[in-house]
């Protein structure tokens, strides 16, 4: 006779209070909506469903070998200039970030001037953009005087906490 352990059960929930229906609605929500994590609570019992989001591995495709003639001396080519891919720099600046989640708004409205362009002056405080999480409209200050170089965020774009929306020189 072999000894079967139970997994252990939720403090001050019995095992049928779990609602696996619930949960399967819930990790549906999640995949149709593009979240990476839900809670619902209900009295004492509290349901969280998250997933972890990983970036696709590169897949860097094998260089061919070149062909050489019989008794031609085996010098490795040197791959065209154009063909190095340069590094991304860093914006010059400080990055703007994110502080919630939510989707990006550049204007007060549909049709509305932006509230900033690149190139534009900004005073502390000034509104940058908004992002709406959750229904609710939230203004996004700047966190000092400045000048926008470079807008890392488009319009209706969805943001995570702390993904860059601008940058500030």
């Amino acid at each position: 006779m072999t000894d079967r352990k139970d997994p252990p059960a939720l403090p001050n929930a019995p095992a049928e209070a779990i609602d696996t229906g619930l949960v399967r609605e819930l990790a549906t929500i999640l995949n149709d909506t593009e979240l990476t994590e839900i809670e619902v609570e209900r009295g004492d019992l509290r349901i969280r469903v998250a997933r972890e989001i990983q970036a696709a591995p590169i897949m860097a495709a094998p260089a061919a070998a070149p062909v050489l003639a019989q008794g031609a001396p085996a010098t490795p080519a040197a791959p065209p200039a154009a063909a190095i891919p340069e590094a991304p720099s860093a914006p010059k600046g400080e990055i703007v970030k994110s502080p919630m989640v939510g989707t990006v708004y550049m204007a007060a409205q549909p049709g509305a001037p932006s509230f900033v362009k690149v190139g534009d002056q900004v005073a502390e405080g000034q509104t940058l953009l908004i992002i709406e999480a959750m229904k609710t409209m939230n203004p996004i200050p700047s966190p000092r005087a400045g000048t926008v170089v470079e807008l890392l965020a488009r319009d209706g774009q969805p943001v995570e906490f702390g993904e860059g929306l601008l940058v500030l020189e």
